[in-house]
């Protein structure tokens, strides 16, 4: 949304940054991670775009890039940019494997009937949470059968609620 240093990192003192992933990988290793934790189906030829504009200093640098195959932004969707900015995030700050950690542990050491709550706002977190619930370390119950989601009245308040999905579980 606005100039930035390539970086997103939630964690200063690690040493990988987005700046070192797009200006450095290769155009295959970009695109899975584009695929793979940004689930853009767009990734083949968007790596090619971000390789072929290298060295990237910014965000906007990169948002460039990648309108370059997207084209602009359009009224009612989502940037073109965000599935891409998103997977880079994620593989970074190695997101997944940290919500992994936070649902084992969290799980372990809750009382008996204390509950685990969370609100995830993409899709492999949301499938690594429903799996963590359904088929527990420990014994308990899924509380939420279905997902849970923002009503119309709330998204239409407040837009990013739109992917929230809020998933509960109780220890037994």
């Amino acid at each position: 949304m606005r100039e930035g240093p390539l970086d997103m990192r939630m964690d200063r003192t690690q040493s990988l940054t987005a700046a070192d992933v797009v200006n450095s990988y290769s155009e295959k290793e970009v695109a899975d991670i584009i695929y793979n934790y940004g689930e853009e189906r767009r990734s083949r030829p968007i790596a090619r775009s971000i390789v072929r504009s290298r060295p990237l200093q910014s965000t906007t640098d990169l948002v460039r890039s990648i309108e370059r195959v997207t084209g602009g932004p359009r009224h009612g969707h989502i940037h073109p940019a965000t599935r891409t900015l998103q997977g880079l995030r994620i593989y970074v700050n190695d997101e997944l494997k940290s919500l992994e950690e936070f649902l084992d542990s969290s799980m372990s050491i809750v009382r008996s009937g204390g509950r685990v709550v969370v609100i995830t706002f993409h899709s492999l977190e949301d499938r690594i949470v429903k799996q963590k619930f359904r088929a527990p370390a420990v014994p308990g119950r899924v509380l939420t059968k279905k997902v849970v989601t923002a009503a119309e009245e709330e998204v239409w308040r407040n837009p990013r609620a739109r992917s929230a999905k809020l998933r509960a579980w109780e220890k037994s």
